[in-house]
């Protein structure tokens, strides 16, 4: 009988230890294919019309279709998603988080993450430290925010070069450090040269590009199209199979025999 509650209590002891080690242990993190940031800027340069029109494309994108089954076919089935305004204000560079870190890995939670952007109000506007939005972008990657990404991207968009705050280029490098790539879609209408300018000072790492819109107006299809480009998984080249392989030593063989009756 003694022997019994001894070994009633050692399991109870040992059941009371797995909660409490699962209780305080981390959660596990979400794996994604890509964990992407937009940073997304809200200068004075930006009028009402387009700020409106911006943000009507960022949800229209995310309720696309295309962009939709983009994120579903990855290897995980889903990506994880952070929305940032950037601009200044009286205090200096300003910038602010507007959807935090959320997980889509589905149609639904595609069109949730749209209604979360359509009801987004401006929090300010002034100058354009580019800069200053991806240093800060950078802070949003260190730490623990739940996902575990494949890839880690940085998305900067906006309609003017830097006029105010920390270097880019110099802000881009350290960011680098950490994120994987950063792209860039420049809005052309008021600076012919921006896409260069980006080119140059914003993208930087690993498959990185620069998808320019011409104007607000072409802004939707010129974040649907980057957003498939940016969730798309990276190409794997095809495995050298044995028959490509045999055709290979055909052709070497061949190639020898020339070259011995030459």
């Amino acid at each position: 009988m003694k022997q019994q509650r001894k070994h009633s209590s050692i399991v109870t002891l040992i059941a009371l230890t797995l909660v409490v080690t699962a209780l305080c242990s981390p959660a596990m993190a979400v794996p994604v294919d890509t964990e992407l940031q937009l940073l997304v800027d809200v200068s004075g340069s930006v009028n009402r019309a387009e700020y409106d029109l911006q943000l009507q494309g960022y949800v229209n994108a995310f309720r696309n279709s295309t962009v939709q089954t983009a994120i579903t076919n990855g290897n995980h089935g889903a990506i994880a998603v952070q929305f940032v305004y950037w601009s200044s204000n009286r205090g200096g560079a300003a910038q602010r988080v507007m959807a935090d870190w959320t997980l889509i890995d589905s149609v639904a939670s595609a069109n949730a993450f749209a209604d979360t952007l359509s009801g987004l109000r401006r929090p300010f506007s002034g100058a354009t430290p580019v800069g200053d939005a991806i240093l800060f972008g950078l802070t949003q990657f260190q730490g623990d925010n739940g996902f575990e990404g494949t890839r880690l991207v940085m998305d900067v968009s906006g309609d003017g070069s830097k006029n105010y705050g920390s270097d880019t280029s110099d802000a881009r490098d350290a960011a680098l450090l950490v994120v994987d790539t950063i792209n860039g879609l420049p809005i052309l209408d008021a600076e012919a040269n921006l896409a260069a300018w980006y080119t140059d000072n914003v993208i930087g790492g690993v498959d990185s590009f620069v998808r320019p819109a011409a104007g607000f107006s072409d802004f939707q299809a010129s974040i649907e199209q980057k957003l498939i480009q940016e969730i798309a998984p990276p190409a794997v080249p095809e495995p050298i199979t044995l028959a490509s392989l045999g055709l290979c030593c055909l052709g070497a063989g061949g190639y020898l025999r020339r070259r011995s009756k030459e």
